[in-house]
């Protein structure tokens, strides 16, 4: 079978990974190089036991302080988008107990796949980078953030996740760079079993390892539309139209991330996808014992999160409804070094910060959407709308891929 995967993020990669170990012909499309997109610069973690998403219940509590603080995480530039619109009155209809719930469990689920499915190709290949199995706190400053993190533990345990509620002296103890911030943490949530890796390095080394076995890679083109074929009483595509060509293939596969609402319009069909605008920095630790963590930490109330690379730190976070704005504002980066400093202060010199954005690709529920499409060709499938859970789901979405098409064959 011929198949065409539309992006090279994470996504993309494992999605022709996957098709690729069951002796698919595989073609990978993207307009740019692979990794450069939400995937590159993003915060590092595998989150596999925390996917809680967004949606929730608790949102409309928050909602007045994550719109209107000056120093919120959460960012909403309205525009004359109705796209933006709908998918943001979606959002807030899914914020509720039972839908979240829902998501959750579909998305611990997903979760669990996706482990076995990328740790199985790390043992198989051997990619260098920077995997670690060093567990994670999500810390709390409140005694009420900390009860309703034991709520939401309480409801995933019997779902398959092992975690455990500890006090600010045993963040300190599982994480030492933690101990001059202990004052300031009411408690946490640590999971044991949480992985770290550089996603770049992934997807860097699934290109070369896959162009050596066969898979066509196309770079540096941008899809423009697609040749239709009428194949019995269903609508097949028949090529993707792309600025260096046409490009033929029995099934395809749509993982462009954010950019995928805009080919499903060319399509004739909407996908309820929004482009969640994050931003990192990455730094260089600088080798002080219990300076830089090495466990992966996530500071609940500023919404940022830490994980450690090798002997650099990734500090990530943001979630700004802006539309397609790949600008870098000062004030981001200055906001996530303000937290970098307040955690770990000795942890780098802060001279070189690498400031990155990303457009992590989001549904209203956070349930990524995967396989065919009542409005879509028969022969298109989708792998897209991880929002931040990209790297933490990309294998798991990329089995099912792969299984669904084994059973079209």
């Amino acid at each position: 079978m011929q198949v065409c995967v539309l992006g090279a993020g994470i996504v993309g990669l494992a999605t022709a990974y996957a098709l690729a170990q069951r002796g698919m012909q595989v073609t990978v499309i993207d307009q740019a190089q692979p990794g450069a997109g939400a995937s590159g610069g993003n915060g590092a973690q595998l989150s596999y036991s925390y996917v809680q998403p967004l949606a929730d219940a608790s949102i409309w509590r928050q909602l007045p302080k994550l719109l209107l603080s000056p120093r919120s995480p959460l960012k909403l530039r309205p525009q004359w988008d109705t796209h933006q619109w709908r998918w943001g009155i979606e959002f807030l209809q899914a914020c509720n107990q039972s839908t979240s719930e829902h998501s959750t469990q579909r998305l611990l689920a997903l979760a669990a796949l996706s482990r076995h499915g990328f740790e199985a190709m790390l043992q198989a290949e051997q990619i260098d980078c920077d995997f670690s199995r060093t567990g994670k706190l999500v810390l709390y400053d409140t005694a009420a953030g900390l009860d309703a993190a034991r709520r939401q533990m309480e409801l995933q345990r019997p779902w398959g996740s092992t975690q455990e509620a500890v006090s600010a002296q045993q963040c300190a103890d599982i994480e030492p760079a933690l101990a001059h911030y202990q004052p300031h943490i009411a408690g946490a949530i640590y999971t044991p079993s949480e992985c770290a890796a550089d996603c770049l390095a992934v997807c860097q080394g699934l290109q070369k390892l896959l162009a050596a076995r066969g898979v066509r890679f196309v770079l540096g083109a941008r899809v423009l539309g697609f040749a239709h074929g009428l194949v019995g009483t269903a609508q097949r595509i028949t090529a993707v139209r792309t600025s260096v060509g046409d490009i033929e293939a029995q099934q395809f596969v749509l993982a462009l991330g954010s950019a995928s609402h805009a080919v499903a319009q060319t399509l004739g069909f909407r996908l309820p996808i929004y482009p969640l605008k994050g931003y990192s920095i990455t730094l260089d630790t600088t080798g002080a014992p219990g300076a830089a963590p090495r466990v992966n930490v996530t500071d609940a109330a500023r919404k940022v999160v830490f994980a450690r690379i090798g002997q650099r730190l990734r500090v990530a976070g943001m979630a700004e409804l802006v539309g397609h704005d790949d600008r870098i504002p000062p004030e981001r980066i200055h906001s996530l070094r303000e937290a970098t400093q307040a955690l770990f202060p000795g942890c780098t010199t802060f001279t070189e910060m690498h400031p990155w954005t990303g457009m992590r690709p989001a549904t209203p529920t956070g349930v990524p959407l995967v396989g065919r499409h009542p409005g879509a060709p028969a022969n298109l499938l989708l792998n897209t709308g991880h929002g931040a859970l990209g790297f933490t789901l990309a294998f798991g979405t990329a089995a099912q891929v792969a299984e669904l098409l084994a059973t079209a064959a």
